[in-house]
């Protein structure tokens, strides 16, 4: 990985230090403390690949994107790139005691398959707690690549041959996750997932749910049906969260004036701005920057 500072937030960029290099890293959350200076390892991050965090114990929080996710054994995280983290945390602010093994890879490693796919898509959960029989499978899953990638490290076995396991290992690992029930324990819809993709190119010009579904062929109605079976909330509260999850993003991350975001994000008055803040948040725009810094 490679630190680069921005404002309060420390990019990291995919770097692999073992001479393979193959586009993907096992190691466990140990070892990455150990990497990270304590004065990075305590601030937040956004990567530009994949992190899976699969925790077999200890307890500690995560942070991602604003929302804690505690994490305990049987906690899978998966975070994307562009997200923004802080490392699993104790009550005392220093990075937890955790068991836990991570998986960091680039976005073109995993075999190109359907169901990989799914899994490395930007607007999966992030979190989950694994049942016993669920969390023990995944384990396995997880010694396997840990196993296959000591033996690459090692040089036991043929490098291109444990680079193709590797990639096929991690493919299976994500198909297992892609297998895993949304919020509502449903599969996510074709439809809900082209909004998703819609939204995330033009959430900074327009909230419409009407725009949004005209876009995509479907009445706002069967949008919104669609969106409710895939997270529980309706197209309207799922554009309004990804503006607000933006405006945090840079209130928190950037130094730009408060009225200059509102504008950013589509709001022409800085009051409507304050107002639409303060509702989906429930803190002003400068409170919630003071609190971050």
């Amino acid at each position: 990985m490679v630190e680069n500072g921005h404002h309060d937030v420390i990019e990291i960029a995919y770097d692999n230090p073992d001479p393979a290099h193959p586009g993907v890293e096992v190691l466990t959350f140990e070892a990455l403390k150990q990497r990270l200076k304590s004065s990075v390892a305590r601030r937040p991050s956004r990567l530009d690949f994949h992190q899976l965090v699969l925790v077999r114990g200890g307890e500690g929080t995560a942070m991602v994107d604003f929302v804690p996710h505690p994490c305990t054994r049987g906690t899978l995280l998966h975070l994307r790139p562009g997200q923004v983290q802080r490392l699993p945390s104790g009550a005392d602010g220093r990075p937890a005691a955790l068991d836990a093994v991570l998986l960091l890879f680039t976005a073109d490693f995993p075999p190109p398959l359907p169901a990989t796919h799914a899994a490395l898509d930007g607007f999966g959960p992030v979190a989950w707690q694994l049942p016993p029989g669920e969390f023990g499978a995944f384990d396995r899953a997880a010694a396997e690549l840990e196993a296959e990638y000591a033996a690459l490290r090692t040089g036991a076995a043929p490098a291109g041959l444990s680079s193709a396991l590797l990639r096929q290992l991690l493919g299976a690992f994500l198909i297992r996750i892609a297998r895993l029930p949304g919020p509502t324990g449903e599969p996510s819809p074709d439809l809900y997932l082209a909004f998703r993709r819609e939204l995330e190119r033009s959430f900074a010009t327009t909230r419409s749910v009407e725009e949004y579904a005209a876009r995509l062929g479907y009445s706002p109605r069967t949008l919104t049906r669609a969106c409710l079976a895939a997270t529980g909330r309706t197209a309207k509260q799922l554009a309004d969260a990804r503006v607000a999850l933006q405006a945090q993003r840079l209130l928190a991350h950037t130094d730009l004036p408060v009225a200059t975001i509102g504008r950013t994000l589509g709001f022409g008055e800085p009051t409507n701005f304050g107002k639409f803040f303060t509702r989906e948040t429930g803190r002003t725009p400068r409170a919630f920057r003071r609190a971050q810094r």
